[in-house]
């Protein structure tokens, strides 16, 4: 480890061109405008954080300190533009060191600081495990670099199976971008979160807690309705549900036995809002509100 302070000199060390934000953690008040009606979700409790980077605030996400790991992230859709960016992992100053910056930085090489490992995910829970690195707010969904660079800290990102995130979840993302990019004709607020297990909780290394689905919802008021027979129940909302653990049982989402075996046991099932919100209901014991009045009315 380096020693103590160490990272605390280097965050602070930034005030001097970047603006002191405490705000970016503990309220979403600076980033409402990710939320429909500026309107964040309902029925969860956890630390906001407004992702600011470079400087901007680009989504917000709602984190679980004691899981090391988000609940949901929110982010405003955007035709993608342009090559995957590298990945170069950040993570938050400021649940380490309240008093930091709020800009997310890039992991530094070599020992990390205490405060960080303690307060949130680092690189090493993720390197050499069975899980990869879930974005909550994938670098698909976004135009601007900056923006699809942003989503590249590991307080947007849940431990998931490879074969969700490189399956039957990543064609969901694909899915959504299609359907957004076709018939949305205003903006698209796009909220993607966690489902735990029931009981025991598991965990990556002791540290952070593995979510046993992962869901995922977009609000289009403004929309084209000439829709295809396909997406006449796509808008103004929809849904879905992913697995993440292929030994779950079948009574949310139905496994495929026609699937490709490295994709098997991790299906993804489309749903209207009001069922997602029922799957959630009953799994936090907790009415659990994704949109203001379900995205009803016109931007």
């Amino acid at each position: 480890m380096s020693r103590p302070g160490a990272l605390a000199a280097v965050v602070l060390a930034f005030a001097g061109h970047w603006i002191l934000t405490a705000a970016d953690v503990g309220a979403f008040t600076p980033c409402l405008h990710f939320f429909y009606r500026s309107w964040p979700p309902k029925g969860l409790s956890g630390t906001p954080i407004c992702q600011r980077y470079d400087n901007l605030y680009r989504f917000a996400t709602l984190y679980s300190r004691a899981r090391r790991s988000p609940w949901f992230s929110a982010y405003l859709y955007s035709v993608p533009a342009g090559k995957r960016p590298s990945a170069s992992w950040k993570f938050e100053p400021q649940l380490a060191y309240p008093g930091a910056d709020g800009n997310m930085i890039p992991f530094p090489l070599g020992p990390l600081d205490q405060n960080v490992v303690e307060s949130q995910a680092v690189q090493p829970d993720y390197i050499n495990s069975t899980y990869s690195r879930g974005h909550l707010n994938p670098s698909l969904h976004h135009q601007r670099h900056q923006d699809r660079s942003a989503s590249f800290t590991l307080t947007n990102v849940v431990p998931q199976k490879a074969g969700s995130n490189d399956g039957p979840w990543e064609n969901l993302e694909q899915t959504v971008n299609k359907t957004l990019e076709g018939y949305c004709l205003g903006e698209a607020y796009v909220v993607t979160g966690i489902i735990p297990y029931r009981n025991d909780d598991h965990w990556l290394k002791n540290r952070v807690a593995v979510p046993e689905y992962l869901w995922s919802a977009y609000c289009c008021p403004n929309y084209n309705k000439n829709l295809p027979e396909e997406l006449k129940d796509a808008f103004p909302t929809y849904a879905a549900i992913g697995r993440n653990d292929r030994n779950s049982t079948e009574e949310i989402v139905p496994v495929s036995e026609t699937a490709k075996e490295q994709f098997r046991g991790y299906d993804v099932r489309k749903m209207p809002l009001e069922t997602l919100e029922m799957y959630l209901k009953d799994r936090l014991n907790k009415a659990f509100s994704v949109f203001h009045e379900q995205c009803s009315g016109q931007e």
